[in-house]
């Protein structure tokens, strides 16, 4: 009996039955594909415009495939970082009958970039640091809710720029697993499996002349481990404080919530002749920043924006002399008179390159150079157009970034067929 085509998702997408999936997906035709940057992997990937979206496609193996799918459900569940799942599609078969590999199909996560893409780019010595940063704190947060990663790697992630530093994403689960609660065995391992792939995957840029000189493959591996445990500790370890020492919790979920972190429950309990508490975040849950400015202002944005564009809120409201004020009112305010002002500004055919919240760090960032050049406090719109014409027209549009990461792959690979990896995704800035 020959095989049915199956599409399991999550919601229904008609648009994907339109699909050629009687041919093998590295034979898929050119018209259908959208041209992004792409990476290495074992399976054979593609980028697909459907229905004004961009879809990947990976091939796999259709148990692989169908528990990658339910892992990123889960993740999506519990609103970790990592791309979105659309379906599976099983059941393929060619003309002649032949079975074909299944396929799994995530969204793409728009203005992000594979570690490869970012590296074919002019950026600072230190972008190296900042990505493994980006994905300690990935890590984290996947280990808090008891997912075991299983390859962890900058690979299997996607980087999205977030106020000068990065936020990274989960794009590979198929050799994952989401448990209760990890072990610190199972922490431990997941952490140097990070620190092997990332150490190797630097020296690759090494090999390829990509990397900055003054990077050190081992020593960026091993900041991996530290900036992960630093971090671990501060979420989970428990304080003892005196009781003339109270003021010390607060100080303590005051430091959580500058990582981004929420403390929603604490446990607290004292030693048997009462002389001492100890304090212990019971739940912690990140994104403070984020979900204060979607409250205040209905902004969608990343952890450190969030962080960099409330900063700016608060000046605006002692500027305005309004500290006493609802901050409700006053956050209306200055994204009317501030925030949608500064963007709007920007021409519609550059806004693409970076995140509306990206654009506002980036004015923020360059009004506080030009203040200081011209010794004395510029505004956002004396400073917009020379920031329009100096500093974002002359970032990398969608076409030159895809040329730059076509051509570092060719350096970094022997094997011009090696098939293409879902890491990498759409990008727009």
């Amino acid at each position: 009996m020959a095989n049915r085509l199956q599409i399991t998702a999550a919601s229904p997408e008609p648009a994907l039955l339109t699909l050629p999936w009687q041919i093998p997906l590295e034979d898929w035709p050119e018209d259908l594909l959208a041209a992004l940057p792409r990476g290495i992997s074992r399976h054979v990937v593609r980028f697909v415009r459907l229905s004004g979206r961009v879809i990947a496609i990976k091939e796999i193996g259709e148990s692989v495939a169908f528990r990658e799918y339910e892992l990123l459900r889960q993740l999506e569940r519990l609103r970790m970082p990592a791309v979105e799942p659309v379906g599976v599609v099983s059941g393929r078969q060619a003309p002649d009958g032949e079975p074909l590999t299944p396929a799994l199909i995530t969204e793409h996560l728009a203005f992000s970039l594979p570690y490869r893409a970012l590296f074919s780019q002019y950026l600072r010595p230190d972008t190296a640091t900042r990505l493994v940063d980006a994905l300690a704190v990935l890590l984290v947060r996947l280990h808090l809710v008891g997912f075991y990663w299983g390859d962890v790697s900058l690979s299997n992630a996607l980087f999205r720029r977030d106020a000068g530093a990065f936020a990274a994403y989960l794009v590979d689960a198929e050799t994952s697993d989401l448990q209760t609660r990890l072990t610190d065995g199972q922490r431990a391992y997941d952490l140097e499996i990070a620190r092997v792939n990332v150490i190797g995957e630097l020296m690759d840029l090494e090999a390829g002349d990509i990397l900055d000189d003054t990077v050190d493959a081992v020593t960026v591996g091993d900041a991996l481990v530290v900036r992960y445990e630093e971090l671990w500790n501060e979420l989970t370890t428990s304080e003892w404080f005196e009781p003339g020492e109270l003021w010390r919790v607060q100080a303590r979920i005051d430091r959580l919530n500058d990582l981004g972190f929420d403390v929603d429950e604490l446990d607290m309990s004292t030693d048997i002749d009462g002389t001492r508490i100890q304090i212990q975040p019971k739940v912690v849950d990140a994104g403070h920043h984020h979900r204060r400015l979607m409250r205040l202002t209905g902004l969608d944005v990343q952890e450190n924006q969030a962080r960099r564009l409330l900063n700016d809120l608060d000046s605006f409201r002692v500027a305005t002399q309004r500290q006493g004020e609802d901050e409700a009112f006053v956050a209306h305010d200055w994204l009317t008179n501030v925030f949608e002002p500064a963007i709007r500004a920007v021409p519609r055919e550059l806004r693409g390159k970076l995140e509306p919240a990206e654009i506002f760090h980036e004015l923020l960032e360059h009004r506080w150079y030009k203040s200081q050049e011209a010794q004395a406090d510029l505004t956002l719109a004396q400073i917009t157009p020379d920031y329009i014409e100096h500093v974002l027209a002359h970032r990398p549009d969608e076409a030159a970034i895809i040329g730059l990461d076509t051509a570092t792959l060719r350096a970094l690979d022997s094997d011009d067929d090696e098939p293409v990896s879902e890491d990498d995704d759409l990008i727009l800035g």
